[in-house]
């Protein structure tokens, strides 16, 4: 009976250290925060970006344009034509110009499609540098965890900071600060 006594209040102080060793941790994990998107926006390669980003859509919505003319074009030919033109020929040419209309769409979509997909290899050396940025500071500061103040739409996640977590935890400024901006 006092091997099973001991045995229990053995289990049951390991289990209390298992329990409480978590919550101790917890407590000295620190998090702090930052908004790339400051941080982004103050980058002054980012104006190259932007830069380049508004040449690329300029140039499809040149090509869009164009498009769309000639599209315009042959409707309007067609219209002029329709009462003249045998039922055949006419089925034949509202056959090519849903076909032309389709591509247009096509081209349409295509064209977003692209932009974003640019947009994205333009970004995409930025964010790195923000977030090796972003992992030296916090190692720097000891924090555990880094949290993104802003959605990608810009919708604010974290609410309320104590102005004193903020001064502490608020690691924006030093990211651009190592960043040289």
């Amino acid at each position: 009976m006092k091997l099973a006594t001991s045995f229990i209040f053995t289990v049951l102080i390991a289990l209390s250290t298992m329990i409480s060793a978590p919550a101790a941790q917890a407590q000295d994990m620190k998090i702090g925060f930052v908004d790339p998107r400051a941080v982004l926006e103050r980058m002054p390669e980012m104006r190259a970006v932007q830069q380049r980003l508004q040449n690329f859509a300029e140039r499809k919505q040149r090509e869009l344009t164009e498009m769309e003319r000639e599209l315009q074009t042959e409707i309007e030919l067609y219209q002029q034509k329709v009462g003249v033109i045998s039922e055949n020929a006419q089925q034949q040419e509202e056959e090519r110009l849903t076909e032309m209309d389709q591509n247009f769409r096509q081209m349409q979509n295509q064209a977003q499609q692209e932009m974003q997909e640019e947009r994205q290899r333009l970004m995409a050396p930025l964010l790195d540098q923000i977030q090796t940025s972003i992992n030296a500071v916090a190692d720097r500061k000891g924090i555990d965890y880094v949290l993104n103040t802003t959605t990608s739409t810009g919708d604010v996640i974290i609410l309320y900071v104590s102005e004193e977590v903020q001064q502490e935890y608020d690691i924006t400024d030093e990211v651009m600060a190592d960043l040289d901006i």
